[in-house]
């Protein structure tokens, strides 16, 4: 899938396609590509169209004398489709940024495409570290998390707390790939052992052939290198196999708060990760939350609430800018920090990495909880620095 993300990209990113409409337009057009219906619309989705569109609406729906558009689009799991809707957008259409919260493969072709067309594209929703390595973009954008972040804080608090022995069962594809191989970067730094691990596909139903080979590996830790409605059946699934009753812990590499309230506290109680927004930090993210209930009627994910920060900070550099020229618009938004409720002092690096504050978490037992959405609880905050690949490790051929 990953191959074909790039290959597809690079047939499509012709440079004669470079001359398009947009700038220069009279408006400013914002793609959100997302999955509308599927493994991952929990937590992106329609979700953070609404994100975008109240971002816009805070804006004043404006900039300058200039209306912002906010168009969406359904990426149906399909790297083709990503890019022929980008494609069409930006030659047709006028759009000058593109935010996704679909997969890695299809960002992967988003940032590559981005290199010979005027845009900014941004990776909320994806994860894999590929988009702020081999495959950054003068114009891409990598702002919520990524797979180092994830198992920065939740690999190594696992191991540091006897879970030494792991097993993956991962997702076979850009993401879940990427996910597993740093997150053994972190188990063995710790001093961890990996002992074997199974690959998934996309949208598997019945994980029973999986969980019994991890539950046969005799592993102390089994890692879930999944997302979504994955996580959510493999989780749900693992408990019915008595992985736990067994002795065997269940570490969920990427987790969102759609997942702990689709898998509710009786099955999630314990479980450990890493977030880069929690709706119930403070007062800003609880301001935010109320806000989004109100329109969506769920809290929101640290993509969705991504979203909306990172529409925010695109709109202002445009603004400042006058232009929506993708490098001048992408310069501004790397000089200027990001001070909101999603992010106090972020910055943007060279290689496109949005570095922030992560949150190692622990979802709350029944007993707990004081409502429907007091889900989790804060376990330690970690630093931008230390949740973040550094910069000096960074491939990007932007890194000077």
């Amino acid at each position: 899938m990953l191959m074909t993300a790039v290959a597809t990209a690079a047939l499509m990113a012709s440079p004669a396609l470079a001359e398009r409409q947009g700038a220069e337009d009279g408006q400013v057009t914002l793609g959100v590509l997302v999955d509308m219906s599927g493994l991952y619309s929990a937590h992106g989705g329609p979700g953070v169209v609404a994100a975008v569109e109240m971002a816009v609406a805070d804006f004043g729906g404006k900039v300058g004398d200039k209306p912002i558009v906010v168009k969406s689009a359904d990426y149906q799991h399909k790297v083709d489709v990503s890019l022929a809707t980008a494609n069409r957008w930006l030659d047709d259409e006028g759009v000058d940024m593109i935010i996704e919260s679909a997969d890695s493969a299809s960002a992967i072709g988003l940032f590559d495409l981005s290199k010979s067309k005027d845009f900014v594209a941004i990776g909320a929703g994806s994860a894999s570290t590929m988009l702020t390595n081999d495959h950054c973009s003068p114009t891409g954008i990598h702002y919520v998390y990524d797979t180092w972040m994830l198992p920065a804080g939740t690999g190594s608090a696992i191991v540091n707390e006897g879970g030494d022995t792991w097993y993956f069962i991962t997702a076979d594809y850009a993401f879940g790939h990427s996910l597993e191989a740093n997150t053994t970067k972190f188990v063995e730094s710790a001093g961890g052992k990996v002992l074997g691990g199974v690959r998934a596909p996309l949208n598997t139903t019945d994980f029973s052939s999986y969980l019994l080979q991890a539950q046969a590996s005799g592993a102390k830790v089994v890692g879930l290198a999944n997302a979504g409605s994955d996580f959510v059946n493999s989780m749900k699934q693992a408990g019915e196999f008595g992985l736990v009753a067994g002795g065997q812990q269940l570490a969920g590499m990427l987790v969102f708060i759609n997942d702990v309230k689709a898998l509710g506290l009786q099955t999630a109680k314990g479980l450990t990760f890493t977030v880069s927004y929690y709706w119930d930090r403070d007062d800003e993210s609880r301001a935010f939350a109320d806000r989004f209930y109100e329109k969506v009627n769920q809290r929101p994910s640290m993509v969705q609430a991504g979203a909306y920060s990172a529409t925010m900070h695109y709109l202002k550099a445009v603004e400042a800018v006058g232009s929506e020229d993708a490098k001048a618009v992408t310069d501004w938004m790397k000089a200027n920090p990001v001070n909101d409720f999603f992010a106090k002092n972020g910055v943007i690096r060279e290689d496109g990495r949005m570095v922030l504050d992560a949150y190692l978490v622990q979802a709350k037992s029944p007993e707990e909880s004081n409502g429907d959405w007091d889900l989790m609880k804060v376990v330690r905050t970690i630093p931008g620095k230390e949740a973040f690949m550094p910069i000096e490790d960074s491939t990007c051929d932007l890194v000077k």
